[in-house]
């Protein structure tokens, strides 16, 4: 017979599921954060978003996760325009 599963499993699960919905994730400890963003890539709902939302927490751990999986932003170039007849 199967174990259910934890109350932490199912948090994580749940985040999972709405973490394009979620703002901040600075509060997490650590090892929940770390799991979540592991799940993240395991699941596919890495995209830029959510790539900064991981980003903005500032923790050593998931920035040094990001940096050895070599996963960067995309940067998108901006055109100039003009702004006025000055040029």
């Amino acid at each position: 017979m199967r174990t259910p599963p934890s109350l932490l499993s199912l948090t994580i699960d749940s985040a999972l599921f709405n973490i394009s919905n979620i703002s901040d994730l600075s509060p997490l400890p650590d090892h929940i954060l770390l799991d979540l963003f592991l799940r993240t890539l395991k699941a596919g709902k890495l995209n830029e978003k959510v790539l900064k939302l991981f980003l903005a927490t500032g923790k050593d751990e998931v920035l040094a996760l990001i940096q050895a999986l070599n996963i960067r932003q995309n940067l998108i170039p901006v055109l100039p325009t003009r702004c006025s007849e000055k040029f």
